[in-house]
């Protein structure tokens, strides 16, 4: 019997890495949407919260990212960034990937 070597393919998605300080999280937004359209984040958005930093940051953070051909260098954003391979969509809010 002969096994297949390769995986199948799998995402990634850029999201904050927990216990990282407010300043920073509002840091890398601003960073994020002075580059690229951050839209999806407006108070109109299934994935805007006020509330919710985290989710906002995550969220622009995995933009910046998936725009960027997905480079591992491109979700650091000062250590603050973390690679996931779960998808971490919840709810409406559905987070962008790209193959």
């Amino acid at each position: 019997m002969r096994v297949n070597a390769q995986a199948p393919s799998q995402g990634s998605w850029c999201v904050v890495k927990p216990g990282t300080p407010i300043q920073q999280l509002l840091k890398n937004i601003n960073y994020v949407c002075s580059k690229i359209n951050c839209d999806i984040l407006s108070n109109a958005s299934a994935c805007y919260s006020s509330l919710n930093l985290y989710n906002l940051a995550s969220v622009s953070m995995n933009l910046y990212y998936q725009s960027q051909g997905r480079q591992f260098s491109t979700c650091d954003f000062g250590g603050s960034g973390l690679i996931s391979v779960t998808d971490p969509s919840c709810g409406c809010c559905k987070y962008e990937f790209h193959k």
